[in-house]
């Protein structure tokens, strides 16, 4: 199977790219910029140009056979700041991707959502796919509108999309700027022995998830026949507090940790129910958060050397 992987640069897109190669597929890959943290790959074709250039969108989708749509233009932290500029560069451009592939009669589609935004602030927890939702961000509030195009272009032109929510994904290759990735921000300040900010009281709960874990299940969700919407995630939750804790027992450093006033759009615990997937797809995350953060602690310290 030809893939196009929308994003196969970034964080998230790289590792499923890995995968996909890994399964025997071959691979197109089109993003704005190139992979930060390795050389092209020589077996991948790379197509670099803007998602919101449709002429480009079209010669990337030209004889491909499947699209993982991994791109997103922003962040949850920020997209509230401009929400008309994330209807546009996320929204506007996946219903110019869908119609492209429309006329191209390409029917299979991955789309990655969001398992961290889409249901706000959840009654209960674990949180099914069949929760309510009701985002209290930007973001989450585009995923969703995403999601119900994908629904209405299976129902009136055939389109086959299979939708994950992933939690909070961590590994290799992820950025400690510190605008996304709790995990990756702790380990980098820990390596050049900055303080941290942290919003609100530590108290926020996530469900994190090894990178490499959703990629799999990224490439064995895309391969099935199966459509609709899945959780992707660990199952389990870690409050901010207790991360901290247990990322300085794992390198026995210590943190210097400044609390500051919490944000109103930040979810106050997120826990994904991962069964559907698990049943579906015969899959079950298998890197442990203790590995998982080891790992990432080496990719990083690899990097200064």
């Amino acid at each position: 199977m030809k893939v196009l992987a929308l994003g196969g640069n970034g964080f998230i897109g790289s590792h499923v790219v890995d995968q996909l190669l890994a399964a025997g597929h071959s691979v197109r890959v089109f993003d704005r910029s190139a992979e930060c943290f390795r050389h092209p790959l020589p077996t991948v074709e790379y197509l670099l140009g803007n998602f919101n250039d449709t002429f480009q969108v079209a010669e990337a989708l030209q004889g491909v056979d499947a699209v993982c749509h991994l791109i997103s233009t922003t962040i949850p932290g920020t997209s509230n700041l401009d929400p008309v500029a994330d209807v546009e560069s996320n929204l506007i451009n996946t219903l110019h991707l869908l119609e492209q592939m429309r006329k191209k009669n390409i029917s299979r589609i991955l789309y990655l959502s969001s398992g961290g935004t889409v249901y706000g602030n959840p009654e209960h927890s674990p949180v099914s796919e069949s929760c309510l939702l009701n985002p209290i961000s930007s973001y989450g509030v585009v995923k969703v509108a995403i999601e119900n195009y994908l629904h209405m272009y299976k129902h009136l032109y055939g389109l086959q999309p299979v939708i994950l929510r992933p939690s909070n994904p961590y590994g290799p290759r992820q950025g400690g700027a510190g605008l996304q990735g709790l995990i990756g921000t702790l380990l980098t300040c820990i390596l050049h022995d900055e303080g941290i900010e942290i919003w609100g009281d530590g108290s926020i709960v996530r469900d994190y998830i090894h990178v490499s874990d959703l990629a799999r299940l990224c490439v064995m969700a895309l391969e099935s026949e199966s459509c609709g919407l899945f959780n992707a995630g660990s199952g389990m939750g870690c409050s901010i507090n207790e991360m901290i804790t247990l990322i300085q027992s794992l390198v026995n450093e210590q943190l210097q940790v400044q609390y500051r006033e919490g944000r109103a759009f930040d979810v106050e615990e997120i826990v994904l129910d991962i069964r559907r997937a698990e049943n579906r797809f015969n899959w079950k995350p298998e890197i442990s958060l203790g590995d998982g953060i080891r790992g990432q602690m080496n990719w990083l310290r690899g990097l200064r050397c």
